[in-house]
């Protein structure tokens, strides 16, 4: 018997096994929603832990069909390729990179819920998601990826992953939000001191925070990887040189991340903060995220330690001195760290990357300048005009109620709750026990 070798075109093989790639680590990245959901909501108060899951379900489902049918088709637009909509992509494999770029944009948008948390408005916090999806977020990647307008000097701006495109902008948007909003009741003292209020489970925090983490080698290795390419007419090995050292400086940020802000946390107080260490590691990840096809092993640990050491600095400073509530520290995580990991590119970049760091240095602020001062205003007119026509904000009866009820007609734990609490395995309610730490009728 004899057998016949099978024949197959190297380009067609490389198409499909690239395009699984890209698949699976779009799923990677949807799945950080789920860290994201266990993030806020952990970092919440239990009365408000319906309303942010509420929110991050509602992001993704709102805020991808809005990219599918209008901002895929901006940021083509403004990108120089006229508005080309992802529903009138000319082949089905277009569908791919449609969804890689979607679970990039939705992650720009739940950012910001974890900044309004607690007083927003669900159908304020839904039209601004609709708004960021259509225009907003596709205007950063129109003038970036799509359109690559930035440059100085003959160095391009550079950003590898998103580390400004989608967290940085997500992290602006939510402390301009959240500045509009102003503050929850009872955050401040009259005499302008901050009060803390923390959150329900540092147990849904750390897990929401591990499992973002998981999901970020999606977002920056899975970047990195063009699996095969065709070269001579043989099958070849793509980008795969870049994808270790992907792999290395994401996972050396994140380590160095939680470090920083544990150190610089306990030198503030002499405590090691649970929550600084957990949102230092996201930090960390942020702050490489720009940068992590270029930067050496040294500066992983030098971006991932000032990412994470700026943390508790940062969200101190707005807190007591910018009085913004910014209830899961969405600037100090995904803004501030963003921005310093992508000004630090030319300086820990490798050998041979950058032809001139002071222009490379002057690309990188320009590009920061522009996605900060477009964010900025497109938010700020947004939140404005909610407020100004009284949808930004729940009334303060519905605050102290809590979103979850007032919201939704729900209690997320209503063994503990108060009122008509039904307890499903026939307990009662006790009227001293309350997860959040408040009163029954606070």
């Amino acid at each position: 018997m004899s057998y016949t070798a099978l024949q197959v075109d190297p380009s067609v093989l490389a198409e499909g096994v690239n395009l699984l790639w890209v698949l699976v680590v779009s799923f990677l990245i949807f799945f950080m929603h789920a860290g994201f959901a266990m993030l806020e909501a952990g970092q919440v108060r239990s009365k408000n832990v319906a309303n942010q899951l509420t929110k991050n379900l509602l992001t993704w489902s709102v805020g991808v069909t809005v990219f599918f049918l209008i901002g895929a088709g901006i940021e083509s637009l403004v990108g120089g390729s006229g508005f080309s909509p992802a529903f009138g992509a000319g082949a089905a494999n277009d569908y791919v990179g449609w969804l890689f770029g979607a679970v990039f944009a939705m992650t720009a948008a739940t950012i910001v819920s974890g900044a309004v948390a607690g007083r927003a408005k669900l159908r304020a916090y839904i039209t601004y998601t609709f708004l960021l999806a259509a225009v907003i977020y596709p205007v950063v990647t129109g003038i970036t990826w799509a359109g690559a307008y930035i440059s100085f000097g003959g160095e391009a701006f550079h950003d590898f992953a998103g580390g400004m495109i989608v967290h940085g902008m997500g992290g602006i948007a939510g402390l301009t939000a959240a500045y509009v909003l102003g503050p929850r009741m009872g955050r401040y003292n009259e005499d302008g001191s901050a009060n803390v209020i923390p959150g329900h489970s540092l147990t849904f925090a750390v897990l929401g925070t591990l499992i973002l983490a998981f999901g970020w080698y999606g977002f920056n290795v899975g970047t990195a990887a063009t699996v095969f390419v065709v070269e001579d007419g043989s099958l070849a090995l793509g980008a795969f040189a870049t994808v270790g050292r992907v792999a290395m400086t994401t996972t050396i940020a994140m380590a160095c991340g939680a470090m920083g802000a544990g150190l610089v946390a306990w030198l503030k107080t002499g405590k090691v903060d649970t929550l600084y260490v957990a949102n230092g590691l996201l930090a960390g990840l942020v702050g490489i995220t720009a940068i992590p096809d270029t930067t050496t092993w040294w500066g992983a640990i030098v971006v991932g330690g000032l990412a994470g050491g700026q943390l508790p600095v940062v969200f101190s400073f707005i807190e007591n001195r910018m009085k913004i509530d910014d209830v899961c520290a969405v600037f100090p995580v995904h803004g501030s760290a963003g921005v310093l990991g992508t000004l630090l590119f030319p300086f820990v970049a490798t050998s041979g990357t950058v032809g001139s760091v002071v222009n490379a240095f002057i690309a990188q602020l320009i590009g920061v300048a522009a996605i900060a001062g477009w964010t900025i205003v497109a938010t700020g007119v947004v939140w404005y005009a909610l407020k100004a026509a009284g949808q930004a904000r729940v009334t303060p009866e519905h605050e102290q109620e809590g979103l979850d009820v007032s919201e939704h007609g729900v209690e997320t734990y209503p063994e503990f709750g108060g009122g008509e609490s039904v307890v499903a395995d026939g307990g009662k309610v006790s009227p001293s026990m309350r997860t959040d730490g408040g009163s029954q009728d606070d």
